[in-house]
């Protein structure tokens, strides 16, 4: 009798293991064929040339910093600034400019979910949350800074709770236009399981959030079409040319001085 148990024990395990290979292996093909979608005849991201020139991001860097640097821009009052990765990205990567913020009096945090491996809506409401107990402790709205799909994220956010944010700061993100004007739709798609097309969040991504909005974007971008980061007019209060990568939006100096800028004017 005990035999038998046994036997339909280890029967039963086997299979609840066959069962979820079948669902790994379900998920694994779907992805697969998220990953590899042909690209839609007119849709275009930059040129390879720009995308291989993301390369040269530490060598701008360092070049950067050893031009002479303008005139500091005098501090104004102390802002509550949140920073959003980019997709693919640790919060880690944006250190350099948290530094620069910091050095001018700011209270930098950033969103508190780790790496950008996409939007869930669960993710999403936990952001929502963090940003409005944020603004309820500094007792002021905050400023958000969103490098590439993080500035997806505080579009979203302002647009839904627009009590709690008092600027919107994108940095390369691909707020306008077509959803694959960039060279990173498919691995965006193949990481987060789901189409650019259908996403959890910024279904209508490029309808302005009822708070500033300014966008920073590159002619030099290599990943995101710079047309798609700028915007139109109707869809931001402001756009700001920069001349980085788009890797390089976390970390450059210039950009770094340019947000601090913005924060101090708004």
């Amino acid at each position: 009798m005990e035999m038998m148990i046994g036997q339909q024990q280890a029967a039963g395990s086997k299979g609840q293991w066959i069962a979820r290979a079948a669902v790994l292996r379900d998920e694994i093909v779907r992805r697969r064929a998220l990953a590899f979608e042909t690209r839609p005849a007119g849709s275009r991201g930059p040129a390879w040339e720009r995308f291989v020139g993301e390369l040269r991001t530490p060598i701008e860097h360092w070049q950067a910093t050893r031009r002479p640097r303008l005139a500091q821009v005098p501090s104004g009052p102390s802002r509550a600034v949140m920073l959003l990765p980019g997709f693919g990205t640790h919060p880690a990567r944006m250190k350099p400019l948290a530094r620069v913020l910091q050095d001018a009096g700011h209270r930098v945090s950033d969103w508190g979910l780790g790496f950008n491996f996409g939007p869930s809506e669960e993710r999403f409401e936990r952001l929502c949350q963090r940003v409005v107990a944020m603004a309820r402790k500094e007792g002021e709205p905050l400023v958000l800074v969103g490098w590439s799909l993080g500035g997806i994220f505080a579009r979203e956010v302002a647009r839904k709770h627009p009590e709690s944010v008092r600027l919107v700061i994108t940095m390369g993100t691909p707020f306008s236009g077509d959803r694959r004007a960039n060279n990173a739709w498919r691995a965006y798609q193949l990481i987060a399981g789901h189409s650019v097309d259908e996403p959890p969040i910024g279904r209508e991504m490029a309808v302005k959030p009822p708070v500033p909005t300014v966008a920073l974007w590159s002619a030099r971008d290599g990943i995101v079409s710079p047309r798609s980061a700028c915007g139109r007019k109707d869809e931001r209060d402001l756009a700001v040319p920069m001349r980085c990568t788009h890797l390089g939006f976390a970390a450059h100096p210039d950009v770094a001085a340019m947000v601090n800028r913005l924060i101090n004017a708004y």
